[in-house]
């Protein structure tokens, strides 16, 4: 026998890595590619350079000062563990209101006093944010109360209806009533 037949054959998988593995690293470059625009859009809405949020509400005067208020996100509230289901709404302060305004808060129902004032924003006034409980019991027609504190010991609280600050989360609310 001569040594040319000796010769190992080169295996069927060994042939196809062969002949596509340029083709196969290529793929693995290009994939990624396509979650880029997902990626640089999250990117813009966490620094602020697409607005506050997915959906803006619009300016809420409270008492002498005023915010405007967005939802972060057009989604129905989603699951945080122990701590129930969570939304998440943006906030930036007017001009005039960023010195006297010691904190901003959001709830949903009226606060019975400051102490239950809801979840607290947190941020630069310009881009503020919280994650609001939303118990899964809560009437469709809920009020968001909004309560701001003053450095010199002033409380002003304003409303406005759920359903015009997330839809999504009035339908949500909707569908886990139908499913009680």
């Amino acid at each position: 026998m001569s040594k040319s037949a000796m010769a190992v054959q080169p295996s069927r998988l060994s042939q196809l890595w062969h002949k596509w593995r340029f083709h196969i690293n290529v793929l693995l470059l290009l994939i990624p590619l396509g979650f880029m625009p997902k990626y640089f859009s999250d990117q813009a809405l966490f620094r602020g350079d697409s607005g506050l949020g997915e959906r803006e509400i619009g300016e809420v005067q409270v008492g002498p000062w005023s915010l405007r208020l967005a939802e972060f996100r057009n989604l129905p509230p989603q699951p945080d563990g122990a701590a129930g289901y969570l939304k998440g709404f943006s906030a930036a302060l007017c001009d005039a209101c960023i010195e006297p305004v010691k904190a901003t808060y959001l709830r949903i129902g009226k606060p019975r006093s400051l102490r239950a004032a809801g979840s607290l924003f947190f941020g630069t006034p310009y881009s503020m944010g919280t994650q609001l409980p939303v118990p899964e019991k809560t009437k469709a027609d809920a009020e968001l109360w909004i309560t701001m504190e003053g450095w010199d010991g002033s409380m002003h609280q304003a409303s406005i209806p759920l359903s015009q600050a997330s839809p999504a989360t009035v339908a949500w609310l909707n569908k886990q009533g139908a499913k009680q």
